[in-house]
């Protein structure tokens, strides 16, 4: 098999949306997310970090020093970004079961509640390299992990956030489409 440049791809623009639990993704590439999918706006120029794992169990046997089978015992996958953009959907998704009110003319108040309940959304990756694009649909998923909220005079506020995806209904954890014409398969 033979090295391929024109294979190897960069997410060079993209977008992070979220729903609600249920909301129906687009099944292609070029229908436009509808409003029930919010972009969350600009990320750090980290971009979005994907994980994807599995545990195993080994099975051992007195007669073998290898295992002599291997069962999966659970699948793992996240999305991990940094919103730099503060607007009420990112500020609500980092504090679970927040609420924004208007105090007065310009003043709003965010409530933080002191003990949040599961919060499940659905989420909507999406990224560009040149012609290629990519959509990332996570039907169930949460907010599971924060990290810290930096202030400071030489960096934009970032609100990092992981996103765990769960099994949902469907066999599929998530589903990934692309127009690559790498991936298609072979005759």
């Amino acid at each position: 098999m033979a090295n391929d440049a024109d294979n190897v791809r960069a997410a060079l623009n993209g977008s992070i949306f979220m729903a609600p639990k249920g909301t129906t993704a687009p099944a292609d590439l070029d229908t436009a997310w509808d409003a029930a999918w919010v972009d969350l706006g600009f990320m750090s120029d980290d971009g979005v970090s994907m994980e994807y794992s599995t545990d195993v169990e080994d099975i051992n046997a007195w007669q073998s020093l290898s295992p002599v089978r291997r069962i999966l015992t659970s699948v793992d996958m996240t999305l991990g970004f940094t919103a730099i953009e503060l607007k009420a959907r990112t500020i609500t998704a980092y504090f679970p079961g927040s609420t924004i009110t208007n105090v007065s003319g310009a003043i709003q108040r965010l409530d933080i509640p002191a003990a949040p309940g599961p919060q499940e959304f659905a989420f909507g990756l999406e990224w560009i390299d040149g012609e290629i694009k990519n959509r990332l649909v996570i039907p169930r998923g949460e907010i599971t992990d924060r990290g810290a909220i930096s202030l400071g005079r030489s960096s934009a506020v970032g609100l990092e956030m992981t996103v765990s995806a769960y099994a949902s209904s469907a066999p599929e954890i998530a589903t990934w489409l692309s127009n690559d014409p790498a991936w298609a398969l072979a005759a």
